[in-house]
This record gives structure tokens, sequence and C-alpha cells, in this order.
């Protein structure tokens, strides 16, 4: 399993097509960081990745996010769009799970299939 830390890094999205988008990401780790999550914000610079998670709530949101559930090798299994106030089905084999502001994922070639990585200072994770 991947080791990160709560912080900042870059999320490269690897496209169904061959191409390849960064985007900055911020990882939640900790069950503090993943609890909070996106929860109060207005607005999301880039994406939040949530490890381990295999499903998410947008209670108390105020924007609706999309949500891309990751396997172990970071593989897209689904992409949803979610509005505040919903509960996410569980998805047994998400390890990790990724949201953004709603409609950016499809832009970032975010889909069933794709792969992403984490690019963190110092190497790629």
């Amino acid at each position: 399993m991947r080791r990160w830390r709560d912080g900042r890094a870059q999320l490269a999205v690897y496209g169904l097509h061959g191409e390849r988008v960064t985007v900055p990401l911020e990882i939640a780790v900790s069950y503090r960081a993943r609890t909070k999550g996106l929860l109060g914000r207005d607005a999301v610079d880039g994406a939040m990745l949530l490890s381990p998670a295999g499903s998410v709530h947008t209670f108390r949101m105020r924007m609706p996010i999309d949500v891309a559930y990751l396997d172990r090798d970071l593989t897209v299994i689904a992409v949803r769009t979610m509005r505040p106030g919903r509960l996410g089905l569980p998805r047994p084999q998400s390890r990790h799970v990724l949201e953004a502001a709603a409609g950016a994922m499809a832009g970032w070639g975010v889909a069933a299939g794709a792969r992403v990585s984490v690019e963190v200072a110092g190497g790629d994770r």
C-alpha cells in the first residue's frame, strides 16, 4: 500500500487516449484530514485524494463535486457527480477516492479505466 502524508502534491491523469494532464492535489490520509475533506469550502483548487476510502458523502458541503473511485493500482473504477446532501454507495474494490469540483474530472480525462499517479516532492508514489 502507498505511504502518503497529508499535504500537497500533483495528480497526473493518464487518459484513455494517451494524454497526460497534471492537476494540483491535496492528500488526506489521516483520520482528521479525511473526515474534514472538502467540508465548509466554496471551491477546490484541483483535487483532493482521500486514502483509504471506499465511499463518501456530501452532507454539509456547499458545492456539487465529482467523485472518482480508484482501486489499489490507482485505476479509475467509476466517476460520479454528487450534489450536496447525498450519500455515495460504497465501492468494494475502491481503495482511494478522488474529489474535485463538479465537471472538472471530465476535462482532465478522468473516466472509468483511466490511470492516475500521485507525484509528491522528491519522487512519484
